[in-house]
């Protein structure tokens, strides 16, 4: 029995024995389950560190956008954000259901959601709100924000006088009572000024990094027409990528307004302060260029701020040749291999534009800029490429050009003119709902920067560039309330005579030797040939005093469409100046769009240089209407 009970004994304690070692780990699956919680530790902490980083970009731009809009605030302005189709139309501190709207823009850009309990509960599992699905303000697309922006447009203008051109007005074509056209008014309807644009932003360490696009129909194709399909192409107005560091340093390079537009907050991209016009010309006087350049900026505390702009050089040629002047060349026609268009003239540049600016923004003080730049002018002077330095002994050229009077490019050199300006931009509010601005401009070859376009350079009878003297000035007013904005401009442009005497004939810009007799008589139109582009002349202009230029060089005469300019008449610009006035009107503004109407009339006198025969002047009235709606 003994033996028995001592049996089972050892029988029980050897088999919980065995049922302790079969159910105990050993150590390999000890450290493997170790292991395998410690990489889901990691795996957590990694999500949660990519979380936290995404958490830190989309606080940082916010950061950086209620700082924009709060600079905007402070100067009773809304900062116009173009990429969600807002623009300025009045302070802010008057127009809260569009501070609304520019608050909830930013809060969606970054993602923040604090509406209530349900809504955050709903994000939290990933599903859609019908507020989110209704009003998607912006698309989060790989750590960046992309916000869609622009307006479609449905425009119209009157003209007193044709000047053959859609809702741009080309100030300096403006016709005297000679030509037929001054005797015709026009109408046209046109929706190419809807312009379609997207903003991308995103953080990358220390900086924000972003991409805008800008685009319009306001472009023409050598097959647009408006006879039935009105195809007209697609143009762009801006495109650039900026990196704004958290220091104040910004870079921005590509197509941008130039530096020497006014802007709204500091030197910043996308606040330019153009004025409110329906017209796509804006109005005369005012300052600006959209083209390439290069930008590097700093701000100091948001009160200051310096700017250095590198941008594309384009000299402009007008003015008049003696006849038989062609020793000099500045540039050519556009080459199509080249992307170029063959109809227009590009001037060889030898540097491109230097433009520097200093803001200053004192908070509820105003906005204050101060801006310089210099040009570079060049072109190449053949001495014996003309009769006229060829024959004359008043300028004799450098080297002999041989005999018969033969053109040659003996003794050919290069010759270059510096030009440049500087001007101010004041801009403040008064009582609470009156903005008053001031633009003013001034210097050498400084012309295409000014809405009416007036020329950089002429050219002397011995072929040497030189840059005409010019001025710009515009005043705006305009008063903002929550519904409607009201405003007027009144701005003028200013080419000084920059003429000179050769043989006894007149040469250059605004000579009085030239003859104006002929610019109130009215003559028929052509009704054989082609047009034909003179040293100095451009399309649209009366080339050398006779020859009407009523097309690109070379284009067929069509019946009935080959308007006639006055002969006898040289007409140099002295002064333009343009009187606006007109209103915007919103039906709507909140979360999905804004929609609006406005009106707008204008007054333009341009006046000439006096010569034989008198000064002649040009008016016009225009009175434009504008429907639009704009993306939210």
């Amino acid at each position: 029995m003994k033996h028995i009970f001592g049996c089972c004994a050892v029988l029980f304690f050897a088999t919980t024995l065995v049922a302790q070692i079969s159910t105990t780990p050993t150590k390999k699956s000890k450290a493997a389950a170790f292991e395998a919680e410690l990489q889901q530790l990691r795996d957590d902490r990694a999500a949660d560190r990519k979380e936290i980083d995404t958490l830190k970009q989309e606080v940082t731009l916010l950061q950086r956008q209620m700082q924009r809009l709060n600079g905007g605030l402070q100067q009773g302005q809304a900062v116009a954000l173009d990429g969600r189709g807002l623009e300025h139309s009045g302070p802010a501190t008057n127009q809260p259901q569009l501070q609304a709207a520019a608050l909830h823009s930013v809060v969606a850009d970054t993602g923040s959601q604090s509406a209530g309990a349900p809504q955050e509960t709903a994000l939290a599992q990933g599903k859609e709100t019908s507020e989110d699905t209704e009003h998607p303000l912006a698309i989060h697309f790989k750590g960046i924000t992309i916000t869609p922006g622009g307006f479609m447009a449905g425009e119209t203008v009157w003209r007193g006088h044709a000047l053959g051109s859609d809702i741009n007005t080309p100030f300096n074509s403006v016709p005297f009572n000679g030509a037929d056209a001054s005797h015709l008014s026009e109408f046209f309807g046109s929706g190419r000024q809807s312009r379609i644009s997207s903003l991308a932003e995103g953080k990358l360490g220390s900086a924000t990094v972003s991409g805008y696009y800008e685009a319009d129909f306001l472009s023409a194709g050598i097959t647009s027409n408006n006879n039935e399909s009105n195809s007209y192409t697609l143009r762009q107005r801006q495109a650039w990528g900026q990196a704004a560091l958290d220091s104040g340093w910004t870079f921005t390079g590509g197509q941008m307004w130039s530096l020497i537009t006014e802007t709204k907050q500091g030197v910043e991209n996308r606040t330019e302060a153009t004025p409110m016009t329906i017209d796509p010309q804006y109005n005369v006087g005012f300052s600006w260029a959209r083209q390439y350049g290069f930008r590097v900026s700093k701000n100091f505390g948001n009160s200051m701020w310096w700017a250095l702009s590198v941008e594309n050089s384009q000299a402009t040629l007008g003015g008049h040749a003696v006849s038989g002047q062609n020793n000099f060349v500045l540039g050519s026609q556009g080459t199509s291999s080249g992307l170029y268009n063959p109809t227009a003239n590009y001037s060889f540049n030898p540097a491109p534009d230097f433009i520097t600016k200093f803001v200053f923004q004192p908070a509820h003080l105003g906005h204050y800029e101060a801006f310089a730049m210099v040009s570079d002018f060049r072109d190449r002077i053949y001495p014996c490429g003309g009769t006229i330095t060829a024959t004359n002994g008043v300028l004799p050229p450098p080297v002999p050009c041989g005999t018969g009077n033969i053109p040659n490019a003996s003794g050919a050199y290069n010759t270059s003119k510096l030009g440049g300006g500087a001007g101010v931009n004041l801009r403040g509010t008064l009582a609470g709902h009156f903005d008053l601005g001031v633009h003013l401009f001034a210097g050498n070859g400084i012309g295409r920067y000014g809405s009416a376009g007036l020329p950089d350079v002429i050219a002397r009878p011995d072929g040497v560039l030189v840059p005409v003297r010019d001025y710009q000035g515009l005043g705006t007013l305009e008063y903002h309330s929550k519904r409607l904005d009201l405003y007027t401009n009144v701005g003028l442009e200013y080419g000084a005579r920059t003429a000179y005497t050769f043989a006894g004939k007149g040469a250059g810009y605004g000579s009085p030797l030239f003859t104006n007799a002929g610019c109130n008589i009215e003559g028929p139109p052509s009704a054989t040939g082609t047009n034909v582009n003179t040293p100095g002349s451009t399309p649209g202009t009366t080339g050398s005093g006779t020859i009407p230029i009523t097309g690109p060089t070379g284009t067929p005469l069509t019946p009935g469409f080959n308007t006639s300019n006055p002969a006898s008449c040289t007409g140099d610009t002295r002064s333009i100046i343009e009187g606006t006035i007109g209103f915007w009107y919103r039906f709507y503004n909140g979360p999905k769009g804004r929609l609006q109407w406005g009106p707008q009339y204008s007054y333009i006198d341009r006046n000439t240089w006096g010569g034989v025969g008198g000064n002649p002047n040009a008016i016009e009235n225009m009175f434009f209407t504008s429907f639009r709606y704009y993306l939210p």
